[in-house]
């Protein structure tokens, strides 16, 4: 597979784990399951706490590709910026996948959702909306919504998800945040600021008998990377770096 971090400025791979019920957070619980991490990932040494209710570990953030871990009372989340490969993220995952029936006493049964995205960030001083739209362009029943007089794109951030299971249970996320508003229109003051794609795949609820979430997350993991190969990289994410090159 590509080299990910080429296709962009900033990309990252985080896992996140939300539950049915509220995690087994004692004081002994938790700080144990962050030893653990931080045995695993020895880099991984800044611990605080963050709204009370929420407690993470990261590496130092200043060299710009790092790993971070935090836990709340009913999701987990593990992500790495600028991993040097995809499988080292994974990796990563796969540890806390591991970790939590041990440290947190969470189960296949409480999985109310797991979810593997992959985020791909570019930093652009100008309109997002109308990148979006020049890069991408607009379906066909929108275009002449620009033929009205003194028409602007004010918000364009195209959204799909599929299932792909009968049940609906196993979903893709293709979606693109832009962070332009109408102040930033209306005054034509553009800060420098982020444009984001993301490719999610998501599992809803208990997993199968027999089934671990290290193997869910195989498979979303496979599902991401098919996304990204087929249907995204040239179809999004190189079209947005050529239109932000020619600005």
């Amino acid at each position: 597979m590509i080299h990910l971090g080429a296709l962009c400025d900033d990309y990252y791979i985080n896992m996140t784990l939300n539950t049915e019920m509220e995690l087994a957070t004692t004081r002994e619980s938790l700080l144990h399951f962050f030893e653990q991490m931080h045995r695993r990932f020895p880099a991984m040494h800044c611990f605080y706490a963050r709204d009370r209710d929420e407690y993470v570990l990261e590496e130092d953030k200043d060299r710009g590709s790092y790993r971070w871990c935090s836990i709340e009372p009913n999701r987990i989340s593990s992500g790495y910026v600028n991993p040097e490969s995809v499988e080292l993220a994974m990796e990563q995952h796969r540890v806390v996948l591991e970790l939590i029936p041990y440290e947190l006493t969470v189960t296949p049964l409480d999985c109310g959702a797991l979810d593997l995205l992959f985020g791909f960030d570019y930093t652009y001083r100008g309109n997002h909306n109308e990148l979006v739209a020049e890069a991408l362009g607009l379906p066909p029943a929108y275009e002449n919504l620009l033929s009205l007089p003194g028409a602007r794109i004010v918000n364009y951030e195209p959204s799909l998800t599929i299932a792909l299971d009968a049940d609906c249970r196993l979903q893709c996320r293709v979606a693109i945040e832009t962070r332009t508003n109408a102040y930033n229109i209306r005054t034509e003051d553009y800060p420098e600021d982020q444009l984001s794609v993301y490719v999610t795949a998501r599992h809803y609820g208990s997993l199968p008998h027999n089934t671990s979430f290290v193997d869910v997350l195989r498979k979303l993991q496979e599902m991401c990377v098919l996304l990204l190969e087929r249907h995204v990289v040239d179809q999004i994410l190189r079209p947005l770096a050529r239109t932000i090159a020619c600005k």
